[in-house]
């Protein structure tokens, strides 16, 4: 899958994917917060929209990949991509009216913008996971900071990782991502 054929798919003209750089992550940062492998192996075969719209923690994040037409997207297996997915508490968290306002159709554009500032190209595991810039597909980077504590994505924390899906991974996040 090339970032070409993900800037189609998404609809959008001006992104900026990139490939993510490797290191080794310390596992037991995460150790407690992972998915158990048996559940992993069950959801591989899901989708990432099949992932978030089977699981409570992810209906606002369900509804808003809804109203800005990206179920689809995250639904087709010819794409590859990591996902930093914002819980519900997550999401509520934002300024009253946000949300809503977002979630408004003549908002769309803006919703997609800062939705995509949530995906990386390319399956990338905590394993991969080393701190610096990360290009995002909305066409400005992340900040992340690995360490023995555990890690963050801007100022979010990855409360739980590698969620593998059949065309990505998902890492949960506990505030929402939003462009500068």
């Amino acid at each position: 899958m090339t970032p070409n054929t993900l800037r189609v798919a998404l609809g959008l003209v001006v992104l900026g994917a990139a490939p993510v750089s490797l290191a080794t992550f310390p596992q037991e940062a995460l150790s407690n917060t992972t998915t158990p492998k048996v559940e992993q192996q069950a959801k591989a075969a899901m989708t990432i929209a099949d992932i978030a719209s089977g699981n409570e923690n992810f209906e606002i994040l369900t509804a808003a990949l809804e109203a800005a037409d990206l179920t689809e997207v995250l639904s087709n297996g010819d794409i590859t991509v990591t996902v930093f997915a914002p819980t519900d508490a997550a999401f509520e968290a934002l300024p009253a009216g946000t949300l809503e306002a977002l979630l408004q159709p003549e908002n769309r554009d803006q919703l997609i913008q800062i939705l995509t500032y949530h995906v990386v190209d390319g399956a990338v595991l905590s394993t991969d996971l080393v701190s610096g810039e990360v290009p995002t597909l909305a066409g400005e980077s992340v900040t992340v900071m690995v360490n023995g504590e555990g890690v963050t994505v801007n100022q979010a924390n990855v409360v739980a990782a590698d969620i593998e899906a059949s065309n990505g991974v998902i890492h949960v996040i506990d505030s929402v991502l939003l462009p500068m």
